[in-house]
């Protein structure tokens, strides 16, 4: 597209717009005058189109253009460049890449990402980005999960004991939950991968599935956030209900099911098991049994107000040992046999292409 004036602007932007399935391709003088006086029109035939070429164009018109696509469209935008004059460009943007060429290192150093060949970009999306956007909704969501889990079976022990100012778990048992004993298998998600590297390459179908916003969304926290409550409620109750003549250790008993429940809840996320899962998966059971003999202090209802202390011989008791599992097992089987049934009825993308 070729225009000098408002008039020839006009008469080709309407002849354009009769034509389907066309690419555009104007020059930096022509886009000028199109942006000078119909901005928002040009802006939304472009939008229509298959492909966009704007070619011969200025530093300061490719960052305009970038701006544009951002405030017409609301999306999030992508810019590319291997030259100092895409700089502007690719800060610009929402996600700028930079390629490393014969006109320097500019672009690279200016965009957030950096590459050696244009080629290589399909593999950081398809890949890269794909698992990343995954995984970080995997782990954010299951972070969320960690901490409401907990703060329910605070609030149903509250309740039970007339909103009494008690607190379940002191001192290191709140630090160690955090850390030690839950965080490596919560952050060995980052490993997770649905399908292999070859697979999301060659199907980049699966990169599209991103934008239905399916891993991340309202729905998906309003589930998580059940999911939390449900546990939450019967680590709690059967906690009290299963130990009711074992009072006194129902911190040790309701602890020790939050923990093994934590652990296969991890176990239900994962979608492809890495060596580093396995290892993060009994380090934490490994460091959270180890850790009873020398913190049992801090396993009693009120240990100053009551002395309550962890009596070591009691967990070791096959009673203890068949309740605990027991109350994990109901805490976490429905969610496998939802997860299963799901996978069968409803599969994903990625499990279609796995089978």
């Amino acid at each position: 597209m070729e225009v000098t004036s408002r008039g020839e602007a006009h008469l080709e932007l309407n002849a354009f717009r009769r034509k389907h399935d066309c690419a555009l391709v104007i020059s930096g003088d022509s886009l000028e005058v199109c942006l000078k006086y119909y901005e928002h029109e040009f802006v939304e035939l472009a939008c229509q189109c298959p492909a966009v070429v704007c070619c011969r164009c200025s530093p300061t018109q490719k960052a305009h253009i970038v701006t544009l696509l951002q405030q017409h469209t609301g999306r999030r935008t992508c810019a590319i460049g291997d030259g100092g004059n895409d700089v502007s460009m690719i800060q610009a943007a929402d996600c700028g890449i930079g390629i490393e060429g014969k006109e320097g290192k500019q672009a690279s150093l200016a965009a957030d990402f950096s590459i050696r060949q244009f080629r290589h970009i399909g593999r950081l999306l398809m890949v890269h980005g794909r698992n990343s956007y995954k995984r970080s909704a995997a782990l954010g969501q299951f972070v969320m999960h960690r901490g409401l889990i907990i703060s329910t079976m605070q609030a149903v022990f509250s309740s039970v004991f007339y909103f009494a100012s008690v607190p379940l778990y002191q001192g290191f048992l709140m630090v160690g939950y955090a850390t030690i004993y839950t965080m490596f298998p919560v952050f060995s998600l980052v490993l997770d991968q649905d399908v292999k590297p070859e697979m999301a390459m060659l199907y980049p179908e699966l990169y599209k599935d991103l934008t239905k916003g399916r891993s991340l969304s309202f729905k998906t926290f309003l589930i998580w956030v059940l999911i939390s409550i449900y546990q939450g409620g019967i680590l709690m109750y059967g906690a009290l209900v299963l130990f009711e003549s074992e009072f006194v250790h129902v911190v040790a008993i309701s602890f020790t099911a939050l923990i093994l429940t934590e652990l296969l809840m991890v176990a239900l996320t994962v979608r492809t098991w890495h060596w580093l899962m396995v290892v993060a998966e009994f380090l934490s059971l490994g460091c959270y049994v180890s850790s009873l003999a020398f913190l049992n202090e801090y396993f009693g209802i009120g240990r100053v107000s009551f002395g309550a202390f962890l009596d070591v011989a009691f967990i070791t008791t096959v009673a203890f040992l068949w309740k605990v599992s027991a109350i994990t097992v109901v805490s976490c089987l429905p969610l496998y046999v939802l997860k299963y049934l799901r996978r069968k009825l409803s599969p994903p993308s990625y499990c279609k292409l796995a089978s």
